[in-house]
């Protein structure tokens, strides 16, 4: 596994605020993520203020997490931005905040220059399935990507 690094966190813009990835957001969720092989994984421990139910996490934070593992896959993998088309999510069990970390993965399964499927998955802490989307996301062009969403091109995240 290598880490990728986030070129935006390096980027001296102090208004990035992203709520998925941005470590200077204090109520974010200050992702961060590896590349192993054709996957995207990130490990993260839920907390207790995120919860929907008492101690299981919120379906809606799941679903944002799912998204923004999907978001650096297509940064990493498809080498430029795009933003999210449609999500398809099942949820299959409760994330209990109480059982620790959980991980997450996205695999990109079709990609063009328009559009790129990504399949991600929510893994409890045992291992288990606990949710899976599949997000369609449209994608910019390269010179759409750097001018207007500040896309550092795919070198900037080794």
């Amino acid at each position: 596994m290598k880490k990728i690094q986030n070129p935006y966190a390096k980027s001296g813009r102090d208004t990035y605020q992203c709520f998925g990835c941005s470590p200077n957001n204090p109520i974010g969720l200050q992702l961060e993520f590896w590349n192993e092989g054709d996957q995207v994984v990130a490990r993260w421990l839920p907390r207790k203020l995120l919860e929907g139910f008492l101690d299981v996490l919120h379906g809606g934070i799941q679903a944002t997490l799912l998204d923004e593992i999907a978001s650096w896959a297509v940064q990493t993998k498809c080498k430029t931005v795009g933003v999210t088309s449609s999500m398809e999510i099942t949820y299959r069990r409760p994330v209990l905040i109480s059982d620790g970390e959980i991980s997450l993965r996205a695999t990109i399964r079709e990609a063009g220059t328009r559009m790129a499927i990504v399949e991600t998955e929510l893994l409890g802490n045992d291992g288990k399935l606990c949710a899976s989307a599949v997000v369609k996301y449209f994608l910019f062009n390269p010179e759409k990507a750097a001018s207007e969403y500040f896309y550092p091109g795919a070198d900037a995240f080794k």
